[in-house]
């Protein structure tokens, strides 16, 4: 399939691109310090980050498992034995029947696989790419760790601003009953004013055990993805969050867009490893040639150290050449099976391109639907202020009743809920592209190089010329 197929949409091509990649600490763009740091220390305590670089390290070992395989390999075996020889057809006579003596031997062993047709060089490759793709899905779960903190802290940062509002609210009730009772007193007013008055305050200090509630949960959350208990996570001051620039792209669109995601990079180097797979299968069908070499001493008679005098040598030097005649389909059916483990592979890729083309355009879309929302917010919300400030004063002047005014701040606290809620979507969404375009944890170079990708004729879709 061709790079044309796969067209990005207006919300792309129109996106901003004066912006530069996102960098590694990309969080810091908020200006709090405190999630500064407790992303910072999350990254050190958790669990999850630890199992990840536990695979990396054991990915790294296998790896070196696997260049061992080329290299010459060395074998020293020495045994020491104290034998009784029977007296028997299968030994004959001898000086050695019914006696009881040393039988010890050594044979230092040296045997080196010329690898002609690069069976071992080709799994040495795999198993280096298969170490790469785990290194890069620890990025990728460094990424997702600072992802999920930085949206819950997000999200405490709304609840608290939903807890000033419902103060506020509280706060503004309470001055109603207020006036209310004043106008009784003074015989403006009536008991039923002074009930219908009172009557909202306790769902008021419902929905603030419900915002303390929320607050509480999202101190929890934040505590556990960094790895901690949740006292620390209590200990958590009221967010600061401030993000005032316009959404922009790198301006290396559309090609590079998506080069620099740590699952598009680890799609890319699943196919290079599969590519090698494939030629390790076909190098099973050709000889496995050998040079062979060792050098020993034996001895069955005299002192325990008589085997190592220079007149009981050995040595032995040679080849050994294996080739496979006939095993039934097995070796043509594993290079079947990589085959389409290759075919998997590519299509995995390309199915990781569309997919994550798809995530930068909806999250582009949800930017631009975000901003024009905040702008209908901000005249509502100017609209609601007006409109409760002229009923609060016209109920103090007796001209209308408190359920005037009740409309009026049940609307202007809508609009600042909606405010809120708009400007918290505003930077999860932005953290979100942020992260769809790699948070800056992958530069250019963590790429495989494009013959690396190729075992056989199967076209990739390629991004990064």
């Amino acid at each position: 399939m061709n790079d044309t197929e796969l067209v990005t949409d207006k919300a792309i091509q129109n996106a901003a691109e004066e912006a530069a990649w996102p960098s590694q600490q990309w969080w810091k763009a908020y200006g709090d310090p405190q999630l500064d740091a407790w992303i910072e220390q999350a990254m050190v305590d958790s669990p999850s980050l630890a199992q990840a670089r536990a695979r990396v390290r054991q990915a790294q070992a296998m790896a070196g498992i696997a260049e061992a395989m080329e290299e010459p390999q060395i074998n020293l075996d020495v045994q020491l034995q104290r034998k009784r020889w029977p007296d028997d057809f299968f030994y004959g006579p001898s000086t050695l029947n019914r006696n009881t003596t040393w039988n010890n031997l050594s044979n230092l062993q040296f045997s080196y696989d010329l690898d002609l047709w690069g069976r071992l060089r080709n799994n040495q490759e795999r198993a280096l790419d298969l170490a790469r793709i785990v290194a890069t899905e620890e990025r990728a779960a460094e990424l997702e760790l600072a992802s999920n903190i930085v949206r819950t802290y997000i999200q405490l940062a709304l609840h608290y601003e939903e807890l000033a509002i419902v103060e506020a609210s509280l706060k503004q009730r309470e001055e109603l009953l207020h006036l209310a009772e004043r106008n009784l007193r003074m015989g403006l007013g009536t008991h039923l004013e002074v009930t219908e008055a009172e009557a909202p305050i306790p769902n008021v200090h419902r929905q603030l055990d419900i915002v303390h509630e929320d607050i509480a949960l999202a101190c929890n959350q934040l505590a556990a993805l960094a790895g901690k208990g949740p006292g620390e996570g209590a200990r958590l001051k009221r967010p600061k969050l401030s993000l005032h620039a316009e959404p922009a792209l790198p301006s290396s669109l559309p090609l590079e867009l998506l080069g620099r995601r740590p699952d598009v990079v680890a799609s890319r180097w699943q196919v290079a490893a599969e590519a090698r797979g494939i030629e390790v299968a076909k190098a099973e069908f050709y000889p496995n040639v050998n040079l062979l070499a060792s050098v020993g001493s034996m001895a069955v008679e005299g002192g325990m150290l008589h085997f190592l005098q220079y007149a009981n040598l050995v040595t032995t030097f040679g080849s050994a050449i294996s080739l496979p005649v006939y095993d039934g389909g097995r070796r043509r059916g594993n290079l079947s099976a990589t085959t389409a483990g290759y075919d998997i592979a590519v299509e995995q890729y390309n199915q990781t391109l569309v997919m994550a083309l798809k995530n930068i355009s909806d999250l582009l879309i949800r930017m631009h639907s975000l901003h024009e929302q905040g702008e209908f917010i901000k005249h509502g919300l100017e609209t609601a202020e007006r409109r409760y400030e002229l009923a609060q004063n016209a109920y103090e002047r007796g001209l209308v009743d408190y359920r005037r005014v009740l409309e009026a701040q049940t609307e202007l606290f809508k609009q600042q809920r909606l405010r809120e809620q708009v400007h918290a979507s505003q930077l999860s969404t932005q953290a979100g592209l942020w992260v769809a375009l790699g948070g800056g944890v992958l530069d250019a170079e963590n790429n495989p190089a494009d013959e690396k990708l190729k075992a056989r004729d199967v076209t990739l879709r390629n991004f990064f010329d």
